[in-house]
């Protein structure tokens, strides 16, 4: 199980803006939009997992309960 490492507006931010990506790609339709939908996910799974391999890395936390 992966230790969570965000917090609840950091995981409701990256939701929200990984949905607003994938939006994007789709009204774009095209190679590029493809681009912006795939890179949508990763905002979007981070924020739905409450981990984020980057955070880990830098030993960022922005969860208040600490696990």
């Amino acid at each position: 199980m992966l230790k969570q490492n965000l917090g609840k507006l950091d995981r409701t931010a990256r939701v929200i803006f990984g949905i607003i990506l994938i939006a994007c790609g789709v009204y774009m339709s095209s190679n590029w939009g493809l681009v912006v939908g795939l890179i949508g996910l990763i905002p979007l799974l981070t924020g739905m997992v409450g981990n984020c391999p980057l955070y880990s890395i830098c030993k960022i936390n922005s969860c208040r309960i600490h696990n």
